[in-house]
């Protein structure tokens, strides 16, 4: 067992868990990412009746893992997520390093085609969402969001004179500029307007301040209460910060806006399996198929490389909804009547002993005795 030398200051927790949160914060990963690390490595201890992480090695390790893929049935991108989450736990909180961590297989990734929505299905769903939910689902298809970069949009990120909305810290903490449609601007300036009057209503209570990235907060202690960092979608109510314990307003709860959508799939009459990234992916198919640029749409959707936004084109309606089948070029054949005179074949069954005569009178039209009698008498392999 080979130590690697300390690379980071050391851990003050006591407990497994409490030093895999220190960790994870220390290095300033997002809050999914810690309740998904420690999510697994309690499970892995319990697993094996709580022995410590430190006493288990390579066997024990893959038998978790081998036991998720054949009895749990997870899917790959579960199995992904458990392995780098035991990975970071013996690296980066352990600060162990062991041959056996890279060879350690990773499931494939499986390429699948994404669900996208016709223009008219897309109308249908936003008319069926409640008004609340309805500029959010909007914005989403409007704009090409993931739902938690809509829901931590900030007043001071939407410019109306330019016409642009800016999105801070999405996926792989990048920012990016994207379109403000003149068909939101109207319902985004009466959202904005319920969300001051929210605002207003926490100053004259006293409430904390919203919650600010990095360490904004000490840097500039004005600015949680300032009306440029508030929420344009806020909660309508306060909740207590799962990390320092304050009660303050946060923005919209992600999982009331997905079941909204739900509901809404349910009123539309819709056979798809949608949820709010299904807006992205109709945004950025209906804008390829439009004729914008790939690159164009890349930048929108924020993606590094161009390959990922390669997979829109799949589904694009002159893609294979455009190609000709060549059944739609057979020719018609009209189909006759049957005859009345025809004679009905007789049907032979496997292994039963029909007999040959009976079948070659029936197909062979009347013949002389003697014809007959020569074609009957004749030897025939069967």
């Amino acid at each position: 067992m080979k130590y690697r030398s300390p690379e980071r200051p050391p851990l003050q927790s006591r407990r497994l868990l409490d030093q895999i949160r220190e960790r994870v914060r220390y290095m300033h990963y997002s809050l999914r990412t810690e309740e998904s690390y420690v999510y697994w490595a309690r499970r892995f201890i319990k697993f094996h009746g709580l022995r410590h992480p430190r006493d288990l090695g390579q066997a024990e390790v893959e038998r978790f893992l081998a036991y998720l893929a054949t009895q749990k049935n997870v899917a790959p991108s579960t199995h992904r997520q458990a392995l780098s989450g035991l990975l970071f736990l013996y690296r980066q909180v352990l600060d162990i390093e062991l041959p056996w961590m890279s060879e350690i297989g990773r499931p494939r990734v499986r390429d699948r085609i994404p669900v996208v929505l016709s223009r008219m299905e897309v109308a249908r769903l936003l008319q069926e969402m409640g008004t609340s939910d309805r500029l959010i689902g909007q914005v989403l298809y409007g704009m090409g969001l993931r739902l938690m970069e809509c829901l931590r949009l900030r007043i001071k990120d939407v410019d109306f004179d330019r016409k642009i909305v800016i999105v801070r810290e999405g996926k792989g903490s990048k920012d990016r500029v994207v379109m403000l449609p003149a068909a939101l601007m109207q319902p985004l300036r009466e959202q904005i307007a319920h969300s001051r009057a929210l605002w207003a209503e926490d100053r004259a209570a006293g409430r904390a301040g919203v919650w600010l990235p990095d360490a904004l907060a000490q840097k500039y202690p004005r600015a949680p209460a300032s009306w440029a960092w508030h929420w344009v979608f806020p909660a309508p109510h306060v909740s207590t910060d799962p990390r320092s314990g304050i009660c303050r307003r946060h923005h919209r709860f992600e999982q009331t806006v997905g079941r909204a959508i739900s509901r809404a799939v349910a009123r539309a009459g819709l056979e798809k399996k949608v949820t709010a990234h299904t807006l992205r992916h109709s945004f950025a198919t209906h804008l390829l198929d439009s004729g914008v640029d790939i690159r164009r749409v890349q930048e929108l959707l924020g993606h590094t490389d161009v390959s990922t936004t390669m997979i829109y084109t799949h589904v694009l309606s002159s893609s294979a909804a455009g190609t000709a089948s060549p059944i739609d070029a057979l020719p018609c054949v009209p189909i006759l009547p049957p005859e009345t005179d025809e004679v009905r074949e007789p049907r032979l069954h496997y292994g039963s002993r029909t007999d040959y005569r009976l079948l070659s009178a029936a197909l062979i039209p009347a013949a002389p005795l003697s014809t007959a009698t020569a074609l009957t008498g004749a030897a025939v392999p069967l």
